[in-house]
Order: structure tokens, then C-alpha cells, then sequence
């Protein structure tokens, strides 16, 4: 069975920085894009980054230049770097694997969340 597991969220201060990771299993996503979405209590499931089987990146305007995105096909994983966080990132960061368009529907699998608060 395909899964996907989050780690790495918690509690930061504004300004501060964060590195989630995600690990997969069950099938190797090397040649497949895998990203990351965020909900917000209330809001709609947003994305956040993408990176493809060969390694090209995009992030949503809203973290651009402090997000950064990366994959470890080795270990079958990806890593979503955060800088700079500030209150409006607080979310749950949800990880997505095997999608052709970057679009919550198109997501094949979804990791359970990991949820980042930011707060002083």
C-alpha cells in the first residue's frame, strides 16, 4: 500500500524557519511529481510547491523566495524548507504524490498532515 508520511511541524516564531519532510512507500515517485498543499482552519486546500521526476520547481506567489522545495529519489522522499514564516502560513501542510497538473483533485495520494503553527 502506497503511503505517505509527514514530519517536521510544530511551533515557530514569526521570522523563524521550519523543514518538513515526507516519506514515501510502497512505490518509488522518482519519475513522478510530488509537492506540497496547506489548509488553513476555515480556507480550502491550497498548493504550495511542486517538484518534478527531473527536478524542476514551482511554488504558489505566496512563498516564493522563502520556500524551497527538494527530493531525495534515493530515499523516496521530499522536503518542503521553510524561511521566514510568518502568522499566515499557519496551516496543516499535507504532502501529494503522482499528479499531472497541481491541482488538489489531480493528486493521486496524500499524506496524513503535519501541522505548522506560527506565533510569538
Amino acid at each position: 500500500q502506497v503511503r505517505l508520511v509527514e514530519s517536521g511541524g510544530g511551533l515557530v516564531q514569526p521570522g523563524g524557519s521550519l523543514k518538513l519532510s515526507c516519506a514515501a512507500s510502497g512505490r518509488t515517485f522518482s519519475s513522478d511529481s510530488m509537492g506540497w498543499f496547506r489548509q488553513a482552519p476555515g480556507k480550502e486546500r491550497e498548493l504550495v510547491g511542486v517538484i518534478s521526476g527531473i527536478g524542476s520547481t514551482y511554488y504558489t506567489d505566496s512563498v516564493q523566495g522563502r520556500f524551497t522545495i527538494s527530493r531525495d529519489n534515493v530515499k523516496n522522499t521530499v522536503y518542503l524548507q521553510m524561511n521566514n514564516l510568518n502568522a499566515e502560513d499557519t496551516a496543516v501542510y499535507y504532502c501529494a504524490a503522482d499528479f499531472t497538473v497541481a491541482t488538489v483533485a489531480a493528486v493521486r495520494y496524500w499524506g496524513q498532515g503535519t501541522r505548522v503553527t506560527v506565533s510569538s
